[in-house]
């Protein structure tokens, strides 16, 4: 099971995107709100019913955490302790963890960087480099073991579609590349 946090003000593009392309991919994904109501408006207000709330989150079917990004999405998750957790313990039982545009600096903010290849939109760039992540400019979307990060909200097809590699393999990310017409 894939998890997308979406916490309120978070980058509509940037979890939309990525979520149409993994349930395309026929991966199981549930977006999480971070309180008990379902509705989670985006930064651009766009209101997205989300599937479950921060309680019903299953660790042990967790395949993938997956943190799109916007300021006020980003800020929402590093104000919820529990949101915090869930991103530290996904890490420490070596589960893969997406992070696109700003939503790395959660990471940094949890010390996971160290020495790991990243991508993030350059407003985050020195608490990244604080961390010790090693910032890859020109890449839209880096990958680094069970670490992939995406650099903004122009990378979201992209980003979606490394996250089906990850999961189900190039062929399959391949395979709904040319699907979608994408890069075509």
């Amino acid at each position: 099971m894939v998890y997308m946090l979406l916490g309120s003000g978070f980058e509509e593009i940037e979890a939309m995107a990525p979520l149409d392309i993994l349930r395309r991919a026929k991966v199981d994904t549930a977006t999480v709100s971070l309180t008990n109501d379902l509705c989670v408006r985006g930064g651009q207000n766009v209101g997205i019913q989300a599937d479950i709330t921060l309680e019903q989150v299953d660790l042990g079917a967790l395949e993938m955490l997956v943190l799109p990004g916007g300021g006020g999405g980003v800020a929402s998750i590093s104000k919820t302790p529990a949101a915090m957790d869930l991103i530290r313990r996904t890490w420490e039982a070596g589960k893969a963890i997406a992070a696109i545009c700003a939503a790395p600096s959660l990471l940094a903010a949890l010390d996971i960087l160290d020495g790991r290849r990243v991508v993030c939109h350059p407003s985050v760039n020195g608490k990244i480099e604080a961390a010790g992540g090693r910032i890859q400019p020109e890449l839209p979307v880096a990958c680094d073991d069970n670490l992939i990060t995406g650099k903004a909200a122009g990378a979201s097809i992209e980003f979606g579609l490394e996250l089906v590699a990850n999961l189900r393999g190039w062929e399959a990310s391949e395979e709904l590349r040319r699907a979608i017409f994408y890069n075509n």
